[in-house]
């Protein structure tokens, strides 16, 4: 899904199926009743393709994600892909071959990176079946969204 006439987009990347893998999409979900007018917030699985494809055309683009890099749980990454590399190992418990830190290096590669692309990685700590997260990762959660909804504001002045 491309976003249209916006140009700030938040992407909630995960399974809400998978415990602590939801964090993406239950924040984004969050995130929708708090966002100006105007920023696209949108769910993806996290194929790579797919994430492409979601941030055509963005200049700002915030997405989060679970992390699993064995870091304590509830652990709060951010990375600001402009100005560094997206360590792959903090998705690797990923389905998906080609997945979030693989599609913002080939962005990065082919130029295709928004003007502005951050990630938040929470640590999870339970990535089995199941709905809900662990106690750690909704801690973050909540922080997480205060820390995209200040980005978001000083990306829409």
């Amino acid at each position: 899904m491309k976003t249209g006439s916006t140009n700030t987009l938040i992407i909630g990347v995960g399974n809400l199926y998978r415990s602590d893998d939801g964090a993406g999409p239950c924040i984004a979900s969050r995130l929708r009743e708090f966002v100006p007018v105007g920023v696209t917030v949108l769910e993806e699985s996290g194929e790579g393709a797919a994430l492409l494809e979601a941030w055509q055309g963005a200049t700002a683009v915030i997405l989060v994600d679970a992390a699993q890099s064995g870091a304590p749980p509830g652990t709060i990454h951010r990375i600001d892909a402009r100005r560094q590399q997206v360590p792959s190992r903090f998705f690797h418990y990923s389905s998906h071959a080609f997945g979030v830190g693989e599609a913002i290096e080939m962005a990065r590669v082919l130029h295709l990176l928004p003007a502005s692309l951050l990630l938040y990685g929470i640590e999870g700590r339970n990535f089995s079946e199941g709905i809900g997260l662990s106690e750690e990762v909704e801690q973050a959660a909540a922080a997480v969204l205060a820390l995209a909804l200040d980005d978001v504001r000083s990306f829409v002045k």
